[in-house]
């Protein structure tokens, strides 16, 4: 089985293409960005294409990350990921941007609870627990640090994401151990094409994962005015 898979959740836009049995990806391409996503996925998703043999027809599966993240990045890559998938007939995989996170601390397993957390800004982090074999200790969340690192209880803490250092710093005046190897501003993109490949789509739609609702919206004490014609 040959996946595309794609991430904009967070502090990059990704893109790789895998098969089930290869370690390494035939292709993956990585760009740094935390703004921009839409001028960049639909380029770099056709530049992985042109290097497989058969083009991006020979794909069987998409995946993408869901999120939780950057609101704008998250819809960015669904939307292409839905789109290429009815275009090519194939099914669409929704991955969970914690579970992408925590993901390479589970290729060798240590003792400790995995916290995978990504910035939700003002002081909050969006959290997921994992013991160390993968099992989830809960639903994502969207708490404070002080909660967050409260939630792991005794550790050591095995800390991931691109809020892992803000994690790590609460640990600290907590007297948590911890250890900050997976810190990342982005998900493995590898990994998020690794569990596309094992999840099932017809219970892993792409369909975003918000956790908590977007900071602007509308405010309806001011109603916009309307003109009429």
């Amino acid at each position: 089985m040959r996946i595309l898979a794609i991430d904009t959740s967070c502090g990059a836009a990704s893109v790789a293409v895998a098969e089930a049995g290869r370690v390494e990806p035939l292709a993956a391409i990585v760009r740094p960005m935390t703004r921009g996503h839409a001028e960049a996925l639909a380029p770099m998703v056709e530049r992985a294409g042109r290097s497989l043999e058969g083009g991006l027809a020979s794909l069987d599966r998409i995946a993408v990350t869901i999120g939780p993240g950057s609101f704008t990045g998250i819809r960015v890559g669904v939307a292409l990921a839905r789109a290429m998938g009815l275009a090519l007939g194939v099914p669409v995989v929704g991955v969970s941007t914690l579970v992408a996170f925590a993901a390479p601390l589970l290729d060798e397993p240590r003792p400790g609870v995995i916290a995978a957390a990504i910035d939700a800004r003002h002081g909050s982090v969006y959290f997921q627990l994992f013991e160390s074999s993968g099992r989830p200790l809960g639903p994502p969340r969207c708490d404070s640090l002080r909660e967050c690192v409260r939630g792991i209880g005794a550790g050591p803490a095995l800390l991931a994401g691109d809020a892992a250092e803000l994690v790590a710093a609460e640990a600290h005046r907590a007297g948590l151990p911890y250890d900050l190897a997976a810190a990342a501003a982005a998900p493995d993109i590898a990994a998020v094409a690794r569990i596309g490949l094992a999840l099932d789509p017809a219970h892993n739609p792409a369909r975003p994962l918000y956790v908590k609702p977007p900071d602007a919206r509308p405010n309806p004490a001011e109603p916009i005015a309307r003109t009429s014609v």
